[in-house]
């Protein structure tokens, strides 16, 4: 989950880029898609997401063995013929998993890079988005020649400064500082000393000192509820999240904007608390189906309270997509194991994780001399699954 975007329409320094979390891969150079035909049985999931389970089924081997090979990991005795086999079969199917690189277009050769990235986060274990932009940050560095070192403060004032000089002492000539929560960041004063670059991840400064990346919430709120809309839903609900933390108000204003937009009046009753957990949304589901006119459609602003969601109205008797569409938020692993598989919108931190060793790379060659950044915010895509249908006449 994240926290507060600035408005995108009201704030001129914001600029977008979109990146879709679910774009389809480029073919690897040890597999290209023109070399042969797609393995037999090798059909593309219309409508949903190509899992590693499909792909094993296809490749005739095990999970495990996809994940290795797809993964590219080294000294695991997986003959050449299984390993071609499966990175065949996953690019004929469309498989956009973009963790793995045995599935990514192999760069053209790059110098070697000077130096080594710092990466600093307030939590690792707490979700896993720290670990999927650190490993995005990873990769992209280790593609420039360069090594990226992490290192998590807990956002306390004494040792942040130690990590950060930590950091300087194992040769860091750059630095990515991320925070779980996205938020609005008081820096420690040390960061303003610093004479490297520094990007922020998931995090942004009132003074806009430092580039930074965070996702698009509003837009994705309006993506996923403007979904239900097109689908010929209008009485739509949403579970919000804890209204302290910006994802929950960005993805709530989203909703707003995506009803205005559909001439839908906006109905404060429709609008339940939650708190991201499972069983904030089973309690606000329940909740919603006691109103004398129940919704049609529920945008649970997490996957979490999707989960709960799905519970209450089986409960109920209810069938989704059937009786009530549901979309969800976060794309996390369950919102693939649920069934029927859940519609919802990526947190897209892997690009994230990219966009701030580009960027990094981008300020070490120009003049360090800026001191107003705009705010760069990346699109929440929606993935569409299963869990949405039309409303019944």
């Amino acid at each position: 989950m994240g926290r507060k975007a600035a408005d995108d329409s009201a704030k001129p320094e914001v600029a977008s880029q979109a990146a879709s979390e679910s774009a389809s891969l480029p073919a690897s150079p040890s597999a290209p898609p023109s070399a042969s035909p797609p393995a037999p049985g090798a059909v593309r999931r219309k409508g949903r997401r190509v899992t590693m389970v499909d792909v094993a089924r296809e490749a005739g081997c095990s999970q495990a063995t996809v994940s290795f090979v797809l993964n590219g990991v080294d000294g695991v005795k997986i003959s050449p013929e299984t390993r071609e086999r499966v990175v065949k079969i996953a690019l004929a199917m469309g498989y956009t998993a973009t963790t793995f690189r045995a599935l990514e277009q192999q760069p053209s050769p790059q110098p070697a890079g000077d130096g080594t990235i710092g990466f600093l986060v307030d939590q690792i274990a707490t979700s896993p988005e720290a670990a999927i932009a650190i490993d995005s940050a990873h990769h992209e560095a280790w593609r420039t020649g360069r090594v990226l070192v992490s290192a998590q403060t807990g956002s306390d004032a004494v040792m942040e400064p130690k990590a950060i000089e930590t950091l300087l002492s194992l040769g860091a000539t750059s630095l990515i500082y991320m925070t779980i929560i996205t938020r609005e960041l008081r820096p420690h004063p040390m960061l303003y000393t610093l004479d490297i670059p520094v990007v922020l991840l998931n995090c942004y400064t009132q003074d806009h000192a430092f580039a930074s990346v965070i996702p698009s919430e509003i837009a994705g709120g309006q993506t996923a509820t403007r979904h239900l809309i097109e689908h010929g839903h209008r009485r739509i609900a949403t579970i919000v999240g804890e209204m302290w933390m910006d994802a929950a108000s960005s993805r709530l204003e989203g909703y707003r904007r995506a009803l205005a937009t559909a001439d839908i009046p906006f109905d404060p009753s429709l609008v339940m608390q939650g708190d991201w957990s499972t069983t904030g949304g089973y309690d606000a589901t329940r909740r919603l189906l006691a109103l004398p006119h129940p919704p049609t459609a529920i945008f649970c602003q997490n996957d979490r309270t999707a989960l709960g969601c799905y519970d209450a109205l089986r409960e109920a008797g209810l069938s989704v997509p059937d009786d009530v569409s549901v979309v969800g938020y976060d794309d996390e692993d369950v919102s693939r194991h649920l069934r029927p598989k859940l519609t919802t919108c990526v947190l897209p931190h892997r690009a994230m994780g990219r966009w701030a060793v580009e960027h990094l790379q981008e300020s070490e060659r120009q003049p360090r001399d800026r001191r107003h950044y705009p705010v760069t915010k990346i699109e929440c895509s929606l993935v569409t699954r299963e869990s949405v249908a039309a409303p019944h006449a």
